[in-house]
């Protein structure tokens, strides 16, 4: 089943202490912090990944961007976030896909529920996003250090290493 997860983006900014403090230098320095680890974590979970943020914060005629292959979208003026996340789950939900809606908004939680999305609480995510940072390091260091050798050797049992290996010095069947 595919998996899309849509993020109410200056509500996660809000809610992580992280880029909460990043917010108050500048919300363009959040933004970017919150783009990078959704696009981190777009690579490692699967998912699809789409951020909305309110125009009132960014006034101008809104878009759809694309950055990191992230799907990145700027409501019009006067157009809340709340209601094009409403119009994505509209859209994307069926029964081949799931739709998780990130937001602490419980207002928003509870109208997309009941458009069919799963509610993915702000603290959740986050705790999603470093579980995968932690595992990717946990992963680049394996890979570094030799221990990993590379992703064909990694899937094969140790019988069938054995095999290649005679093989390769000349002593498996001929």
């Amino acid at each position: 089943m595919k998996q899309i997860l849509i993020v109410d983006g200056y509500n996660i900014i809000g809610a992580w202490p992280e880029l909460q403090k990043l917010k108050d230098i500048g919300l363009e320095e959040a933004r970017d912090k919150l783009i990078g680890m959704l696009a981190n974590y777009q690579s490692y979970s699967g998912r699809r990944v789409i951020v909305v943020f309110d125009a009132y914060q960014v006034p101008g005629i809104g878009g759809k961007y694309m950055q990191h292959q992230l799907e990145i979208h700027f409501t019009k003026e006067k157009e809340t976030a709340d209601t094009v996340i409403e119009r994505f789950v509209g859209e994307l939900s069926s029964r081949r896909t799931q739709v998780y809606v990130a937001t602490s908004d419980f207002v928003e939680q509870s109208v997309t529920f009941g458009q069919g999305a799963l509610r993915l609480p702000a603290r959740e995510l986050l705790h999603g996003v470093r579980q995968s940072e932690k595992e990717m390091r946990l992963r680049m260091e394996e890979q570094a250090s030799g221990r990993i050798r590379n992703s064909f050797d990694s899937k094969l049992s140790g019988e069938q290493r054995n095999l290649l290996e005679r093989w390769r010095r000349g002593d498996g069947p001929r």
